[in-house]
């Protein structure tokens, strides 16, 4: 990642699209926006990166979050439009005395990790 970078914008365009917009050509961001779902088509600017078409509110918001979530863990700038944001489950009651949250891999939505 370079410093001072342009951040990776997540927003749902005018027809109705969730689409990636800034510079992505580290292969880090790319292959974390491939594993989050995105597609990459070409276009006479480069790439269209985009989710795809027809899988409902919920799942682009859900794999929209994903992807901004684990490029801000790889320290890349990330803007993510609001109406993107998914909902976060109902936090949990503590059991026990509260810890530091330990940095953990995550498996992409819609796939379980393997053990």
């Amino acid at each position: 990642m370079t410093p001072g970078a342009e951040p990776i914008s997540i927003t749902r365009g005018r027809g109705g699209q969730v689409e990636v917009e800034g510079v992505v050509i580290e292969r880090l961001a790319r292959d974390v926006l491939r594993r989050a779902g995105f597609l990459f088509e070409p276009s006479l600017h480069g790439h269209w990166i985009r989710l795809p078409f027809g899988m409902g509110r919920d799942w682009e918001n859900e794999h929209a979050t994903w992807a901004a979530e684990m490029l801000t863990a790889a320290r890349y700038p990330v803007r993510l439009a609001p109406d993107l944001r998914h909902d976060a489950p109902a936090p949990a009651a503590p059991s026990g005395p509260a810890r530091p949250a330990a940095m953990t891999a995550q498996a992409p939505p819609g796939r379980q990790r393997s053990r």
